[in-house]
């Protein structure tokens, strides 16, 4: 438990509320910034004043909302101050009167104590103060004395710096947030326009309350001036300026409600602007990485082409390669054929020596030969072409294959 929780669990006018056990919160000052704990127990002290109507008035759900703190804590603070002056007869000082928009907004735990102070003074000063007093009286002797200084310090002060309920205009005082925003879409320029238009509407509201309390101050100096001659009509007249203000009240804290909504939803669209800016950098970034994924499937697909041409071409070559060993095929089986028609000339040859008894024959083996030479003469012919056919192909092989690898060696690269 922190220090300033303990001190305000330690605080006399603190204990002093805790003595009343109503059902709103009230262990320490936080707990009372909502006001639902002290207009109970106002109700409790005087319950004909600050009846059930009244405290229907006090909105029990504040949560988080200063707004709806501060709306609350006038309501009270009006009431208190129209109790003092109306029904005890004493005006409070000016530096009794609490900033309830401190309260409302920041917790401030002096303020508060005036507030709970000028609680404190209703309940010793009503009809039912012996019944109040007896129950401070039950108290620590510590406690008991800090409650009457309490009450001592409310009650010295002169009357000349006193604040009625008449002349309590806290509008003016009450701490304004503007949060700015971007004014990068057309809709929260709308809502700014809005907010500026809800705004005039509090300050012609202001104003008119402002007026409707001169006429108030008026009217209730005109009585004092005429002796008080018509106090019916004067209540009539106090009573509807009453609800006029109440109703002011009422519609300046509606304007509020929805300023703070109009503000809210900017805060959200600012949000919203922000997140669809960063998908959009998101998304830029994806559509340049797309667009480099496609320059290199370009590239690939480029690279697949040339391949493809690359292997067309090895095919072209390995069918070449296989006409040529055909080719070979065919120069080898005509070599064997040389060399059988070689054979068959060495045989002739050989017929030809043992033919010298036959000129007939021998001149017959003499055509013959001369034939088979011929003959071989063009099968030699034949080879010798073949033969150099075979080396210009083997040459162009060759070059293809060298073509071929420096080919491979680019498309790699």
């Amino acid at each position: 438990m922190s220090g300033r929780r303990r001190e305000e669990q330690s605080d006399p006018l603190l204990t002093w509320m805790q003595t009343f056990q109503v059902s709103g919160p009230c262990t320490s000052y936080e707990d009372l910034t909502g006001g639902v704990a002290i207009a109970q127990v106002l109700n409790v002290i005087d319950p004909s004043w600050f009846n059930e109507t009244w405290i229907m008035r006090i909105k029990p759900d504040t949560g988080d909302n200063w707004r709806m703190k501060v709306n609350n804590l006038k309501k009270i603070l009006q009431s208190v101050l129209e109790y003092y002056q109306d029904v005890l007869g004493h005006p409070v000082s000016e530096d009794h009167i609490p900033d309830v928009t401190l309260i409302g907004e920041f917790s401030n735990t002096a303020e508060l104590r005036k507030m709970v102070q000028l609680v404190l003074g209703c309940a010793i000063s009503c009809d039912k103060k012996e019944e109040h007093i007896q129950q401070i009286m039950t108290l620590g002797e510590s406690v008991q004395q800090a409650v009457m200084e309490s009450i001592q310090e409310l009650l010295s002060k002169e009357p000349s710096d006193a604040v009625t309920a008449d002349t309590y205009v806290n509008y003016d005082s009450q701490s304004r947030k503007y949060y700015y925003i971007s004014e990068d879409t057309d809709e929260k320029s709308d809502i700014l326009q809005r907010c500026h238009d809800l705004e005039q509407q509090v300050s012609v509201l202001m104003e008119e309350k402002r007026s409707l309390m001169s006429e108030n101050r008026a009217l209730r100096d005109q009585q004092e001036e005429e002796g008080m001659d018509s106090p019916q009509m004067f209540n009539k007249k106090m009573l509807l300026l009453q609800s006029q203000i109440e109703q002011l009240q009422e519609e300046n804290y509606r304007l509020e409600s929805a300023r703070d909504d109009y503000r809210q939803r900017c805060q959200e669209l600012d949000r919203e602007v922000q997140d669809l800016q960063q998908r959009n950098q998101d998304l830029t970034g994806l559509a340049h990485e797309a667009q480099s994924l496609r320059d290199e499937m370009d590239v690939l697909r480029h690279s697949s082409d040339r391949v493809g041409k690359l292997e067309s071409l090895v095919e072209s070559y390995k069918k070449k390669l296989e006409d040529l060993g055909d080719l070979r095929r065919q120069v080898k089986l005509l070599e064997e054929r040389n060399t059988v028609y070689m054979q068959r000339t060495c045989q002739l040859e050989d017929e030809l020596h043992k033919a010298h008894a036959s000129r007939g024959q021998l001149e017959g083996l003499s055509r013959q030969i001369q034939e088979l030479h011929k003959k071989h003469s063009s099968e030699s012919l034949r080879a010798e072409k073949w033969q150099f056919e075979f080396q210009t192909l083997k040459e162009k092989y060759e070059a293809l294959q060298k073509e071929k690898e420096v080919s491979l060696g680019t498309a790699v690269q």
